[in-house]
Formats: structure tokens, C-alpha cells, sequence
């Protein structure tokens, strides 16, 4: 086949495939493919380590709707399509090697089967459509990790073909790839492309906003996970600006009634800015730090940092400006000594004051015996310059 022909297949290959899914390589006649499969409803994987540790961190279940994709390398060479087939590599993170061998010598059958054909359209069809099928992945797909973490072994690694032949197991075909360096490494990469590909779907997908009753892309929405309803970003901005602005900062949940899903911090960011999320985080650090039993604040109105009290202990020091403070009265801190109380105006009564009614007469003693403590304080004590808690003065 001629250049032209080649150059020909890939424009072609260009036209049907989207730009995530292949890309030409500029220095040859070849390309990559991604290839995202489609798996069942409610697809497990999970994976087991071998390893003497056989630490939580190295076993993993979890259900998915998309695996990290296979990786399809492959070059024309200058007798391609007559005479020649294309070079390739198969790599993926998740088939092991044996797996992966299975697909380069299916994919060399495909090429014996076309001979003088062009054969990547016909690969690139069955790695999406037959991959499962063809090495009997099915639901829940364990991996068994061996303890030098390097190598995933699945639960199948032989192929019954049509006419009942059992394929025997064969050493590993060096186009095969498995590139994943350990079990964190490997359950990392499942669980963020499954993120990030649920998120690519979800914002192709239009949906109904049961506040404005408008239908919009997912990409103009904003998807509470905990029970799956969507609201357009508009009117949810709009809500939660007033919540804000209203200082209601834990009312930020699902406007569904009676839904008890909560905004995340990062979709109130996305959506009110940062000004105003700013406000939403410093109201919300503080209703928590009010909620608890154990957290006072600095007196010192320039400061008022939250201070964690000791238990047991009246004694606060702010972390910011060093101050000792009593938490009960807000004063320095006057270790054993009582409180000090707020000064009132004493009351005038005079020792000849009676009543008949008994309640009276004794709240006219309290009173007096106050008024006799204040003159004896004012007599001999002075307040201390510190903490004005009265001392006593000595006298020689």
C-alpha cells in the first residue's frame, strides 16, 4: 500500500474516533488508541494482596462504571496492508500480562483473517465490543496481586474458543504491557477514572431543574451525590447567596424538602465565588467552635481567637497573644482567688431600719453584712494593679 493509502486509513480513523480517544503520532504512520470499555451495571472489581503485610491499604472492592482504558500503540510499516502488519503494543493497568497476550495473538488472527485488508478499524472494534466476552470477565472481577506488588493476576487466564479448544496458557507476549507499579497505585487510578468519567458523562447529560423547571446540560448543574437530585447552578447559586448573606451557613443542603443531603465546601465555592465563600467558611468555623462545650474565646476584643480550655481547669492562654484569662470571668487569670465581682452601688440602710414582714428583714441583714464587707475591703485591702482582686495590706 502506498503512503497515500496509509495516509488515506488514518484521516479516516481521525474522522470516527474523538480526539480523546485517538491521536496520530507526528513522526510516523501509526497513532494511539484509548479504548474505554463498557461494563455491565454495577460492575465489582476488587483486589486482594498477597503480600506478607496484607495491609487494608492493599485490598480494595468497589463498584464501578468504567476502567482505566486500553492502550493501543501501533505503527504502519511500508508493506502494510499487503504483506505486513502493523506493529503495536497492548498495555493496560488492570489485565495482566497473560490476559493482555490473549488480546495481541487474537488481534494477529484478526490480521491472518484480513490479510491485504486494512485491520486497525477491525481491532479497534473488537478490543471495545469482545475484550470482556473474548477472556470472560465477568462481575465481580477480582485481581489477586503477587507480593512483589508489580504483577495482577485474574481470576481467568485461559480462553475456551468457538470450537471448544481449550487455548493452554502461553508465556507472555512481549507487546504486552501491564503498567501499574503497585496495589495503592492501581486502586488510585480505578477510582479516579471512574470519577472523572462519570463526571464527563454527567455533563453530556441533560437534566430537569426543579426550581426554574428548565432543562439543562450537566455541565450547568450542580449533582448532589448523597441522593442523586440536580439543581441548574443558576438557581442554587442564587439560594445559597441569600443563605449566606443570612448568615444561615448549615443551611446550605439539597433544596429538595425534607432532603437532608449537604453542599459540599467545593460546590458552595464554585458557585457563590470566593468572596462570599470566604464569609460562608468563617461563619461556619464558628458555629461549629459555639457548638462545642470545651472552646472559649480570648476576652481580649482586638483578638476574641477560639482557645481550647483544660479540663477541669478555669485557666485559658490564647495561642495568638499569650493572654491567661479566667474562663468564668473573662479577667486575668487569678489562680485560686475567688472571681471578681461586678461593683455595685452599695445600699444606704441604716442600723435602725426594721420590718414586720420576715422576708424583708432578712434580705435588709444580706444587704448590711455587704455593706459592712465593702467598708472593710476599702479599709484594708487595695486592689491588686494586675487583676484587681482585692489584697489584703498588712500592717506593722
Amino acid at each position: 500500500m502506498s503512503t497515500e493509502d496509509q495516509e488515506d486509513e488514518l484521516l479516516a480513523l481521525t474522522s470516527i474516533y474523538a480526539e480523546d480517544e485517538f491521536k496520530r503520532t507526528d513522526a510516523a504512520a501509526g497513532g494511539e488508541f484509548q479504548l474505554c470499555l463498557e461494563l455491565p451495571s454495577d460492575f465489582v472489581v476488587s483486589i486482594k494482596s498477597n503480600s506478607a503485610t496484607n495491609s487494608s491499604a492493599d485490598n480494595f472492592e468497589n463498584t464501578v462504571s468504567f476502567l482505566p482504558p486500553i492502550v493501543l500503540n501501533f505503527e504502519l510499516p511500508p508493506g502494510y496492508p499487503s504483506t505486513t502488519p502493523p506493529n503495536f503494543t497492548l498495555s493496560c493497568k488492570w489485565l495482566t500480562p497473560t490476559q493482555l497476550s490473549l488480546l495481541c495473538q487474537r488481534l494477529d488472527d484478526l490480521w491472518e483473517e484480513n490479510s491485504g485488508c486494512v485491520v486497525i478499524f477491525p481491532w479497534i472494534q473488537f478490543l471495545k465490543e469482545e475484550t470482556l466476552d473474548y477472556l470472560n470477565i465477568k462481575s465481580p472481577y477480582e485481581i489477586d496481586v503477587s507480593s512483589n506488588g508489580l504483577q495482577s493476576w485474574m481470576q481467568t487466564t485461559e480462553k475456551t474458543c468457538e470450537d471448544g479448544v481449550l487455548l493452554e496458557k502461553a508465556p507472555y507476549d512481549k507487546r504486552a504491557i501491564q503498567d501499574v507499579q503497585s496495589v495503592p497505585a492501581l486502586v488510585r487510578c480505578i477510582l479516579d477514572f471512574n470519577e472523572a468519567q462519570q463526571k464527563k458523562v454527567f455533563d453530556n447529560k441533560p437534566f430537569l431543574c426543579n426550581i426554574c423547571f428548565m432543562e439543562k446540560l450537566g455541565s450547568e448543574c450542580t449533582h448532589f451525590k448523597a441522593c442523586e437530585h440536580v439543581y441548574c447552578n443558576y438557581c442554587l447559586k442564587d439560594y445559597f447567596v441569600v443563605q449566606i448573606k443570612d448568615g444561615q451557613v448549615h443551611a446550605l443542603n439539597c433544596p429538595e424538602p425534607k432532603c437532608p443531603s449537604v453542599a459540599i465546601p467545593a460546590q458552595v465555592k464554585d458557585l457563590v465565588g470566593e468572596q462570599l465563600f470566604s464569609r460562608y467558611d468563617r461563619l461556619l468555623l464558628q458555629s461549629s467552635l459555639d457548638l462545642m462545650a470545651d472552646i472559649v474565646y480570648c476576652p481580649r476584643l482586638t483578638c476574641q481567637t477560639p482557645v481550647m480550655q483544660e479540663p477541669g481547669g478555669t485557666m485559658g492562654i490564647c495561642s495568638v497573644c499569650q493572654y491567661a484569662f479566667c474562663i468564668l470571668c473573662k479577667m486575668t487569670f487569678h489562680g485560686i482567688s475567688p472571681c471578681k465581682e461586678p461593683e455595685e452601688k452599695p445600699v444606704e440602710l441604716n442600723e435602725g431600719d426594721e420590718s414586720d414582714d420576715e422576708d424583708w428583714k432578712r434580705v435588709m441583714e444580706k444587704a448590711f453584712d455587704k455593706k459592712k464587707n465593702i467598708e472593710w475591703i476599702e479599709e484594708n485591702a487595695k486592689p491588686c494593679p494586675s487583676c484587681k482582686v482585692p489584697i489584703q495590706i498588712e500592717t506593722s
